[in-house]
């Protein structure tokens, strides 16, 4: 890099060099992943008939929002409200049972995977690499399993995927202010299901500050041009009113708006929540749990969580597992590496872009002062290590073919987990321990 003015950057495209595909297919598309992810995620979602593992925590506090007269104390007070007004609403629909409880899971785990395609076609601008991303992030499991219980992660995710296919759109275009609104208002509420949605909204913003900067310093690339994640001519007409209004104003407005259903339009009591939300989520005076690991872990799989271990019989068991699937999770540590070198050799915006909203969203738990963590906070961060893998496997040097034989090599892998992961799919002791490969993983 040099602070030289000799040498003049292009202007960046609207889009990649890539034409997009037209809006009515991706419409079309993403109508039909919705349809057809749902159908694949509702089989068995009232299996078990029960509460399991933190349903026990969600679902009555979706139950007492239902309540005339909000009574005291209130439940889970340690999460903000969105998740599980959505909950409650689906209880007053659907009755206060296993369907009433999942549904909405399911419903936000094909919008999820609805997101997952929009983020790839803003990355890749290509239908074909956009749907492989869709198929990894089903395979992976993480998002399979988080989508049929009744906790507040999916929904999280959701929002936050569709505020990195609006950020990531808007980054390509000259001005951005449209996309990074609707990026704000999406962040906004993925931060009103859980905080961790904070995470995808600093990375945003730590991109935008980088920009500023190098542009402050009149940074310039001596062979610059349009494919280098930076470029001193990006987004000429996007100022500091913008970027507050779009960063700030519209998330807090969207996350706070979602208070008022519990809280009213008082502003003592809704800051009173912010301040026990912070407490709960600071605190490191948290006992030690079976199952909790520590950040470094989660992409190596050392530490899964047992959601549900149910006997049935003599020799059949209900389980489900929240662990991710090694043959995805554990090839994206490769595809990381590869990224990190096309960004760090070549600046290649694209790498660049798939590295901040994976490491973001994960490196960000590595700042908070909790002891406790679940290997199901790796959930955001696992599942944006399928626009790592896209990346990787579509390089101009890897075979065509390659990318959709390690989508298939993903899909075996899912099945083969399926009796660990749905409780619907009773499965054997000697099943069990076949698919526990490690010690650790029991």
């Amino acid at each position: 890099m040099s602070k030289s003015r000799k040498r003049p950057v292009s202007i960046a495209p609207e889009s990649p060099s890539v034409p997009y595909p037209s809006r009515r297919r991706i419409v079309i598309s993403a109508a039909l992943i919705f349809v057809v992810a749902q159908f694949l995620l509702l089989p068995g979602i009232t299996t078990p008939d029960k509460f399991y593992f933190d349903e026990v925590h969600y679902v009555p506090a979706a139950r007492q929002m239902l309540q005339p007269v909000m009574q005291e104390p209130l439940l889970n007070p340690m999460h903000p409200p969105l998740a599980k007004e959505i909950i409650a609403l689906s209880i007053k629909m659907f009755g206060d049972g296993p369907l009433g409880w999942r549904i909405p899971a399911t419903l936000f785990g094909a919008l999820a995977l609805v997101g997952v395609y929009l983020c790839g076609i803003a990355l890749f601008a290509a239908e074909g690499s956009a749907l492989a991303a869709v198929l990894i992030a089903f395979f992976n499991q993480m998002l399979f399993v988080q989508s049929r219980i009744a906790m507040l992660d999916i929904f999280a995710l959701t929002f936050s995927l569709f505020a990195i296919a609006a950020f990531v759109h808007g980054f390509r275009q000259k001005q951005p202010q449209r996309w990074f609104a609707l990026m704000g208002l999406a962040v906004g509420f993925s931060i009103a299901c859980k905080w961790s949605g904070l995470f995808v909204l600093a990375t945003a913003i730590a991109i935008v500050a980088a920009v500023r900067l190098m542009q402050s310093w009149q940074t310039r690339f001596a062979d610059g041009d349009a494919e280098d994640w930076y470029r001193p001519d990006l987004w000429p007409d996007f100022h500091l009113g913008h970027f507050l209004g779009c960063f700030v104003l519209i998330p807090a407005v969207a996350y706070l708006v979602t208070f008022v259903p519990l809280h009213g339009l008082s502003p003592s009591a809704i800051i009173e929540a912010q301040r026990r939300i912070f407490a709960d989520n600071t605190t490191t005076a948290i006992a030690g749990h079976t199952y909790m690991s520590s950040w470094p872990s989660w992409p190596f799989l050392v530490r899964p969580v047992w959601y549900l271990f149910d006997k049935l019989g003599d020799d059949r068991i209900a389980a489900v597992v929240f662990l991710g699937n090694p043959l995805i999770l554990w090839p994206a540590l490769i595809a990381l590496v590869i990224a990190l070198r096309d960004w760090i050799v070549a600046r290649k915006e694209t790498a660049f872009l798939v590295l901040a909203f994976y490491l973001g969203p994960y490196l960000a738990w590595a700042l908070l002062p909790r002891t406790l963590g679940f290997i199901y906070y790796y959930l955001p961060a696992a599942t944006t290590a399928s626009f790592v893998l896209v990346y990787a496997l579509t390089r101009s040097r890897v075979p065509r073919w390659g990318l959709w034989a390690f989508v298939a090599v993903g899909g075996i892998g899912f099945v083969a987990m399926l009796p660990i992961t749905a409780a619907f799919v009773e499965t054997s002791m000697a099943t069990f321990n076949r698919l526990m490969l490690f010690q650790n993983w029991i």
